[in-house]
């Protein structure tokens, strides 16, 4: 019997955490890892104590912002971070697991963090129509190691 790598395994779970998002318009999961343990999970969504999208807003989601994103919705490498955070966890050196490449604002983020190494499943730019991935080149412009996710075992 093979053994799944652990690349396969941190994906898979946000994959998996991906299914728990209230958002109507995408699911996204995170998991944030450091030496083949995990140190925080995320998906997209609203902050707690506030709004399930799905639930409020069935049809359409929340209300858009100025530039047509969600305006309640966290972002899950941001609910990953700071759920980390909050609980003292430090992301010096820790890799994230995603399934859409961040954004540019949440780039940012994981780059101040100490994040040093970014699996993602799916496009960023991709799914926003945009023509290039604008986060994953600043991280790279930067020294964090972005990779597009391709299975090393089996699933």
């Amino acid at each position: 019997m093979k053994r799944p790598a652990f690349d396969d395994i941190f994906m898979h779970l946000a994959i998996e955490l991906a299914e728990r998002s209230h958002c109507v318009k995408a699911h996204v999961g995170a998991v944030l890892a450091k030496d083949t343990r995990i140190i925080s999970i995320g998906y997209n969504g609203p902050p707690a104590g506030t709004h399930n999208c799905d639930e409020e807003w069935p049809e359409h989601g929340c209300a858009r912002d100025s530039k047509g994103s969600c305006s309640l919705a966290l972002h899950a490498e941001e609910n990953a971070i700071l759920y980390a955070v909050k609980n003292g966890a430090s992301l010096e050196g820790s890799s994230l697991y995603i399934t859409l490449s961040p954004c540019l604002p949440c780039a940012r983020i994981i780059f101040t963090s100490g994040i040093k190494k970014v699996h993602y499943l799916k496009s960023y730019a991709e799914y926003k129509g945009l023509p290039s991935d604008e986060g994953v080149d600043f991280l790279r412009k930067f020294g964090v190691d972005v990779v597009k996710y391709e299975p090393v075992g089996s699933f």
